[in-house]
């Protein structure tokens, strides 16, 4: 399945998408979860019932918002891919490196990253979204991937400037409208096997990101392993999951996104991630 928070006629509501179409299973469904995220933490249960009834929406008529506008917690994964971290000149870690990014600086498929004000530094990450299922705490590498929930595209943007006013990732990950999150999550029984798939970033249509999921460091039953033991992980939570090299500050000159451009996140099987990029007022 392909599961999606959007707004249909300026009302919030989560559903299926089917080809062309969105299923407002949020609808029939309203008595028993009141969100997406309430769905998957009841294991999906009564969802694939429900799509039969549920009002179809041609997809060219609704908003979309974040996959999970309203996850407990964002963890995010730095220098999880080889050329990221040997342009970055980082030193090889024996763990994950995690930083933390708030739900309200998410913004949706098609809606704008917003250039902050402050700063002209702002750049693309590409990456694979990991769902969180079934919550846990010390979560085995080996029972890791039955907790995910679903995957999704995620576009990581960085305010790099502020990113790099001290040693610690936040501040410049947490701008309003610069994580972009969708269009939808897909279910680990429809999306198969992650290593062979690639994942590409275009700015106005040239490719400045491209690997496949094997090139990652840490994979994804480790970084849930890793990140299970120093917090609980819930239904809902978000693991973005690192970025491949060539991003834009490495890049000579370095390669800002500004307004006007358009960024798009593309996986294999997935779907693509589209987002203009304005200016902040």
């Amino acid at each position: 399945m392909r599961l999606s928070t959007v707004k249909v006629a300026g009302c919030a509501t989560w559903g299926v998408v089917e080809g062309d179409s969105f299923r407002d299973v949020g609808a029939v469904l309203a008595g028993r979860y009141a969100d997406l995220k309430a769905a998957i933490g009841a294991g999906l249960a009564g969802v694939e019932e429900a799509v039969s009834s549920a009002v179809s929406t041609p997809i060219a008529d609704i908003e979309w918002l974040p996959v999970i506008p309203n996850p407990d917690k964002i963890l995010c994964v730095g220098l999880n891919y080889e050329m990221h971290r040997q342009e970055t000149g980082r030193a090889e870690v024996e763990n994950p490196t995690i930083f933390a990014r708030y739900s309200n600086s998410q913004t949706g498929h098609l809606a704008p990253i917003v250039r902050p004000k402050v700063s002209g530094d702002l750049d693309y990450e590409g990456e694979l979204a990991v769902i969180i299922g079934k919550p846990g705490r010390y979560i085995s590498r080996q029972d890791a991937l039955s907790h995910v929930a679903g995957y999704a595209i995620y576009n990581d943007g960085s305010v790099r400037d502020f990113q790099r006013h001290t040693h610690q990732f936040t501040p410049g990950k947490n701008f309003p409208d610069t994580g972009a999150f969708g269009p939808w999550m897909m279910t680990p029984d429809e999306l198969g096997p992650l290593p062979e798939l690639r994942i590409q970033t275009r700015l106005n249509s040239q490719v400045v990101q491209d690997a496949t999921f094997a090139h990652m460091i840490f994979d994804i039953a480790r970084q849930i392993e890793y990140c299970s033991t120093f917090t609980r992980l819930e239904a809902g939570d978000v693991i973005a999951t690192g970025t491949p090299g060539g991003v834009g500050a490495k890049r000579n000159p370095p390669l800002w996104m500004k307004p006007g451009d358009i960024v798009e996140v593309e996986i294999d099987k997935l779907g693509i991630l589209r987002n203009p990029i304005t200016q902040e007022a």
